[in-house]
């Protein structure tokens, strides 16, 4: 059999159909996402490194005239045009053994010998994995993850705006609490929302690159001249250079790799963008149960719920969304393993990282998925007023009993509302500001009525209604959806 050559390498692998696929179960695979997790497209980001040192090289002097004019954009195309991901792996399982040596060896066979003799030097291979890896999160995040979560702020604050006022029961513990609006409840949302894409930004702000050396410490780009010539012509590091030709800062010190805090800190901020959205998904779950029927989710005519039960119509995108927030937790675990290494570097996390980017597929998953079904949740009013009125009688009972203690009632009013009035209510069906009433003039000796004659009228009344008890309900969803409309108008 003949020897494997790169050259027969790279023959053998053109025009192979390239894979598209991101990290995560092929089912969950967001199609904005494949130039920045597309298997193939991963070693775009390495070329694009070299290419940056390359540039900084000829800047400075290092490159000869000839190779210089050798580095044109053309070129740049060609690479990512005939370089893979795949490609890269089969020259580095049969030839190299080394990934990133194997990108080197094909610019080699690939480019004229008078530039290629100058690919990946003075540079370690995280130097370029690193940094690599960082140009696709930020890009990731502003062109994909971001618009989308623009898209849904807008849409959530439509609908808290246009549900502000519109009377829910809010629910505690499963069960009925006080009055509150379906603004409200979809503005606690919206902001936990708003609070993570802010932090997301900031986040973003803190991912850099390195370009330091095997240990970190600069040694051949001191020690042979790279850091002397950035210094004299630019007043800049020769890190400082490369990083630049890529849009990053350095990071403050580092080993053969990055901390890896800045990075884990922005995943973990994806990680609490997941867990928002199963919140919202877990809400709608449970307002779309049969009993309930508050809200429910569109279901597209040929659409089937049940292959055994055709009556059935399962919240199916919500339960998607809430349970990938469990790949999406499970997957940041693995961000924690990589925040120690032995010394300045090991190959222990070296797998592990290349799932990283599995976070921002799965939550760009959840939010494809919600954006598909959420502007057309339908809010039934009926069924609000239905489970609101179940217990319009009861639901008041802190206003009853704080208003008892305020109009002068010497005992435990707490106790009197929660083992008295509520169980007479529960019974009869008045309101329990009824029941106080009625207990007055049954029991006189309880001396009630001097403590109902200190309550004011009007207070009586909203007690008696209490859809008009909602406190600051309306008034801090618009609160939470002008914050939102601030966002959105700096960004959009």
């Amino acid at each position: 059999m003949e020897k494997e050559t790169v050259g027969s390498t790279i023959k053998r692998m053109k025009g192979a159909p390239k894979r598209n696929e991101s990290p995560g179960n092929p089912r969950y695979q967001p199609q904005a996402l494949v130039p920045f997790s597309g298997y193939d497209n991963l070693v775009k980001f390495l070329i694009e490194v070299e290419f940056a040192l390359w540039k900084v090289l000829a800047k400075l002097g290092f490159l000869p005239p000839e190779a210089i004019t050798l580095l044109t954009v053309e070129l740049k195309d060609k690479l990512y045009e005939e370089i893979t991901t795949s490609l890269q792996d089969q020259v580095e399982r049969k030839i190299t053994k080394h990934d990133v040596r194997a990108l080197v060896v094909i610019i080699l066979e690939l480019v004229d010998k008078k530039l290629a003799r100058w690919a990946h030097i003075p540079a370690t291979s995280y130097d370029v994995i690193d940094t690599a890896r960082i140009i696709a999160y930020k890009r990731a995040f502003w062109q994909v993850t971001f618009p989308t979560l623009l898209k849904l702020v807008s849409i959530l604050r439509e609908k808290v705006v246009g549900f502000a006022d519109t009377v829910q029961i809010g629910r505690t513990h499963g069960q009925h609490a006080e009055p509150i609006t379906v603004g409200f409840w979809l503005a606690t949302v919206l902001q936990r929302l708003v609070d993570v894409i802010e932090h997301l930004i900031e986040g973003e702000t803190e991912l850099v690159g390195k370009f330091s050396g095997p240990v970190g410490a600069y040694n051949c780009q001191v020690g042979l001249g790279f850091e002397e010539k950035a210094k004299a012509m630019s007043g800049k590091t020769f890190e400082e250079l490369v990083l630049e030709e890529v849009g990053l800062s350095p990071a403050p010190i580092s080993t053969q790799i990055l901390p890896p805090e800045p990075l884990a800190r922005f995943l973990f901020e994806y990680t609490l963008l997941s867990g928002v959205l199963a919140q919202l998904a877990l809400d709608v779950r449970q307002l779309q149960r049969a009993e309930i029927g508050e809200v429910g989710e569109p279901y597209d005519p040929t659409q089937v719920g049940s292959s055994a039960m055709p009556h059935k119509r399962n919240p199916k995108t919500f339960e998607h969304i809430q349970g990938m927030f469990l790949n999406i937790k499970w997957e940041f675990g693995k961000a924690l393993e990589t925040l120690y290494s032995e010394h300045q570097r090991d190959l222990i996390t070296t797998p592990v990282m290349r799932e990283f980017l599995g976070i921002v597929v799965f939550v760009q998953d959840q939010l494809d998925n919600l954006l598909r079904v959420f502007p057309k949740l339908s809010v039934d009013r009926a069924a609000l007023e239905r489970n609101f009125n179940m217990n319009r009688h009861l639901i008041l009972s802190e206003a009853v009993y704080i208003a008892l203690v305020m109009a002068g009632y010497e005992g435990d009013a707490h106790d009197l509302v929660n083992h008295t009035l509520v169980p007479r209510a529960q019974k009869s069906g008045c309101h329990i500001i009824s029941e106080l009433q009625f207990l007055s003039q049954e029991k006189p000796e309880l001396r009630l009525q001097p403590v109902i004659d200190r309550i004011p009228k009007d207070l009586i009344e909203l007690l008696e209604a209490p859809e008009k008890f909602t406190g600051k309900a309306k008034e801090k969803a618009l609160e939470i959806a002008e914050n939102a409309k601030k966002l959105l108008d700096k960004y959009q």
